[in-house]
């Protein structure tokens, strides 16, 4: 399609009077205001013909066609919501001076933008850094810089028993660092969690977890750590509960070892626990309740990883994708 000639004397005013309104009157940015100018003339070329256009032309039918247009461009959603906003704003600016009678864009439902999927692990990512508190802590004791090969040793059992817990259950990290010893059931392997909102749940188990934990409360009770019901699980070298901040000064370590990228969080763990599941066949229902949500809505974001796992699968592995 051609572009339409610069000589509009009748577009080129309301348009200029509307990006002088912008300028003077909302104090809008020089690049707000080249923007909502790119969006409408490109809005006028694709409605429009070669002898220019009359804005009171521009009817629902324009707007429906232009973001179909902008669609099939490849635009993304967030671009096209951006248009869709510029030009709501040019044609209630018109509405209000009387050049137009009714804006055409009013209707039109901006598209919705997707949730970005949650990054998650491979099972074989996860068993690296699972095994990664360890291998560290040994590396870090035969240093002769390291005086306490005591702490050492605490600090890869301990972290490896949060690591195990936070996979086995799906935690939160805050909800791993707030657990007490009356929390801990090991003989049923399970445990309560206290997630948001002070709601209470039980987390499951596995004998992986289990064993890490249990290795972590023989040696938090050699450091002769009170064992009464309220007192802090997972404890710091001082005997107080562990800080967040702490664990994740110590993940930053671990994720070298385990050679996973740094920015990684203990919530990718979290992640990762809900699409293991799912990818295993638990139903969705059963993986809510684990994770603790309140809205069925908020889990079904990992069918949409595991769904968009499988495809990629299935480009990689079958003759015709």
């Amino acid at each position: 399609m051609k572009r339409v000639p610069a000589t509009r004397p009748k577009m080129d005013e309301q348009l200029a009077a509307f990006l002088d309104y912008l300028k003077n009157e909302r104090q809008a940015s020089r690049h707000t205001i080249e923007n909502y100018a790119r969006d409408a003339e490109q809005f006028a070329r694709f409605a429009g013909n070669d002898a220019g256009f009359d804005w009171s032309s521009g009817d629902v039918h324009h707007a429906r066609a232009f973001v179909v247009h902008l669609g099939e461009k490849g635009l993304s959603k967030t671009s096209i919501s951006r248009k869709l906003s510029a030009l709501r704003s040019f044609y209630r600016y018109l509405v209000r001076e009387n050049a137009v009678t009714k804006n055409p864009f009013t209707g039109i439902v901006s598209p919705k933008r997707g949730r970005p999927l949650p990054k998650y692990l491979s099972v074989e990512e996860v068993g690296a850094l699972l095994d990664a508190p360890g291998r560290y802590w040994t590396l870090q004791s035969a240093s002769p810089s390291v005086k306490d090969k005591d702490a050492a040793h605490f600090a890869a059992v301990r972290d490896t028993a949060i690591l195990e817990l936070i996979y086995s259950g799906g935690l939160r990290i805050s909800e791993a660092l707030g657990l007490n010893m009356g929390d801990i059931n090991l003989s049923q392997l399970v445990f309560k969690v206290r997630g948001k909102g002070k709601k209470e749940r039980l987390a499951a188990m596995g004998p992986p977890a289990a064993k890490a934990l249990g290795e972590y409360l023989l040696e938090r009770s050699s450091r002769g750590a009170s064992s009464r019901h309220d007192t802090p699980l997972f404890l710091n070298k001082f005997g107080k509960r562990l800080s967040p901040r702490t664990f994740q000064r110590n993940l930053k370590n671990y994720l070298s070892m385990a050679g996973l990228p740094n920015d990684m969080t203990p919530h990718k763990l979290r992640h990762s626990f809900a699409t293991h599941l799912l990818d295993a066949g638990a139903d969705l229902r059963s993986v809510q309740e684990l994770l603790g949500h309140a809205n069925l809505s908020t889990t079904q974001i990992y069918t949409h990883i595991s769904a968009e796992r499988l495809k990629a699968v299935y480009k990689k592995a079958h003759p015709k994708a």
